[in-house]
């Protein structure tokens, strides 16, 4: 895993001003080091610059990029963010079209797809991924992400026509024309959608990502943006028994392709079925191989002694995680978290993501990540099970099923309850929050036969994916990568998605079982007693020592005139909400994002405008 940056304009002459681009070159990979540590690059040539930093998972030695290529008297470069799980069918079918190759990375493997196929070639590739091409004959540019997003992918498009791309926002702002400023959209993806954006929104003005299942060319002619995957509505043939088989396959080899590695791999466990069927495909897997997988499950320090049951989190997951080491004997490491390090990271995770986020739920998984960093360099995670196969509340209950927006924030009060007034008539988030909904399902191309149950279970399996899964994996890549760990998701496998996606709600809630299908999947991979016990999401804590910290540093912010985020909040109000009891069984958004939570978001907010001297612009 790595990072990327670098930029091109059809009219350059890079190469005529080393001196003066190789100092922004490195600046960009300095603010994204921490993706890469192990090794750095840059090549600057006629029309395109590049910069990357390494992170040695693949072919430690030859691996180093940016990487250059010539067939056929063409050259070509490739800077590559990413990991390729059948490159293995990928090399032997150049082999046999009479490549040859120099090194037994990935990355050799995908420069040469391209430049024998083409850039369409990119749909046969499994894996995920963030990678800019450079064509020198034919002076293009072509940047690529993933089928669902894994890796992220920034850029901007400036007047003068330059395109500047990096693995992350704070890399862009190294490119002096670059500055992050803060418009009404932007206001409205914070205020009204945040810790999410909307798909292919950067929030600032003028940053965007590369779609997940897109690619960008810029060349001579122009540029411009191409889709080479989407999830297609499909009708499914299959019978039950067949459907569970093809499940399981889909499912067991997508983990088993993870697992390839030349360092040595390891897992969260935290008790719940996603992450224990993972873990125990890898421990088997390393078994084969005479090897003992590295587990790891995380808490907070007194939290059985805190720990509220609630609709949401039922029960607590240590005993489950013991059931599961008793099971498979991996080499398993409980890590607890203190609150006072849970609170201080909650400012480490801004920088992170460049953006406010899931609060003490990213700033968690920072810590967590930070420690597992310190054991393994690469990581497999049960993401993004619950999205694909049905796992939260609002795929079933019907007040939320037949919500008309998105479930996971079906209420906005929260949102504008400490705002002034006057400020949130100016956002409109319901009419923001709305149209970007009907956006989103108008994507959706729904089977004729299908009945308005069929097409709602289809709506919400689409947004899922579309927004709340995005959500969660931009969470698991920054906190993550920020440490320099490498975080794969199998459950994101696209064509594990693909086809579970058009499997008839039926089959995935059988016998009003959530998850039923993944959990018959996976019969025999996990005991009984973790398989079906009832869906426990990340863990939060409830230590009331967390609460007051997050009053106490608003109360400071409040008090302090140059605070930015004053220019929006109602002081009145927040002093108020700071008094009263927070809530933490009533989520303003997904599960876990409750009273404390709305506090830690909104310091987020100050530090974040605070912190990159963000420009409004309102």
């Amino acid at each position: 895993m790595c990072s990327i940056a670098g930029y091109y304009n059809k009219n350059a002459a890079y190469d005529e001003y080393p001196d003066y681009h190789l100092p922004i070159l490195q600046s960009m990979n300095q603010h994204q080091k921490h993706r890469g540590p192990d090794a750095d690059g840059t090549v600057i040539l006629n029309r395109c610059a590049m910069a990357h930093t390494r992170l040695s998972i693949i072919d430690l030695e030859n691996g180093c990029q940016p990487m250059k290529k010539v067939i056929a008297g063409r050259t070509f470069y490739i800077a590559y963010n990413g990991e390729i799980y059948n490159t293995s069918e990928l090399r032997n079918d150049l082999i046999r079209q009479g490549f040859t190759f120099d090194t037994t990375s990935d990355t050799e493997v995908l420069l040469t797809s391209f430049i024998h196929y083409g850039a369409d070639y990119i749909s046969h590739v499994n894996g995920i991924f963030a990678f800019a091409i450079y064509d020198v004959s034919e002076e293009a540019l072509y940047i690529f992400r993933d089928h669902f997003g894994v890796k992220p992918l920034y850029y901007s498009y400036l007047p003068d026509g330059t395109l500047v791309f990096a693995s992350e926002m704070k890399a862009l702002f190294q490119y002096p024309a670059i500055k992050p400023v803060a418009d009404k959209h932007s206001m409205q993806e914070i205020f009204g959608l945040g810790p999410s954006k909307t798909p292919g929104q950067g929030v600032l003005k003028d940053i965007l990502e590369v779609k997940p299942g897109h690619y960008l060319k810029a060349d001579r002619y122009g540029f411009h943006s191409f889709q080479y995957f989407r999830l297609e509505s499909r009708p499914h043939p299959d019978d039950y028994k067949t459907t569970i088989e093809k499940t399981s396959f889909l499912l067991q080899d997508a983990i088993r392709r993870q697992t390839v590695s030349d360092v040595p791999i390891c897992t969260f466990l935290s008790g719940g079925i996603d992450s224990s069927i993972v873990t125990s495909v890898c421990s088997r897997k390393l078994n084969e191989e005479g090897q003992t997988l590295n587990t790891f499950s995380f808490d907070f320090v007194d939290n059985s002694k805190y720990f509220k049951s609630n609709s949401f989190q039922p029960e607590q997951d240590r005993p489950y995680v013991d059931k599961m080491i008793e099971f498979l004997h991996t080499n398993h490491t409980y890590l607890t978290c203190e609150i006072e390090e849970l609170y201080h990271m909650l400012f480490t995770s801004v920088i992170s993501r460049d953006l406010p986020t899931m609060a003490d739920v990213d700033s968690s998984l920072l810590y967590f990540c930070r420690e597992v960093a310190k054991y393994n360099k690469v990581v497999l995670t049960g993401e993004c099970a619950d999205e694909v196969f049905g796992g939260y509340p609002w795929f079933y209950r019907e007040d939320l099923l037949n919500s008309t927006t998105f479930p996971w924030m079906k209420d906005l009060t929260p949102r504008t309850a400490l705002l002034k007034q006057d400020f949130a008539e100016f956002l409109d988030l319901p009419d923001y929050v709305e149209h970007l909904y009907n956006e989103l399902i108008s994507e959706i191309n729904v089977l004729p036969d299908e009945s308005e149950e069929e097409k709602s279970r289809r709506r919400i399996g689409y947004i899922n994916i579309r927004m709340f899964m995005q959500t969660l994996l931009d969470r698991m890549d920054r906190t993550s990568m920020f440490s320099g760990l490498e975080a794969r998701v199998p459950f994101a496998d696209y064509r594990l998605i693909q086809y579970v996606y058009n499997i008839p709600w039926k089959y995935k809630y059988q016998d009003g079982v959530e998850k039923s299908l993944l959990r018959q999947a996976s019969r025999g991979l996990v005991p009984d007693e973790v398989l079906f016990r009832k869906k426990s999401p990340y863990p939060k804590t409830y230590h009331p020592g967390y609460e007051q910290l997050l009053c106490k540093k608003m109360q400071e912010v409040l008090q302090e005139p140059s605070s930015p985020i004053l220019e929006f909040l109602d002081t009145a109000k927040t002093e108020e909400f700071l008094k009263s009891p927070k809530d933490y069984g009533k989520p303003w958004y997904g599960q876990l994002m409750a009273g404390p939570q709305m506090i830690a978001y909104l310091l987020q907010v100050n530090y974040w405008l605070e912190k990159y001297q963000i420009k409004t612009e309102l």
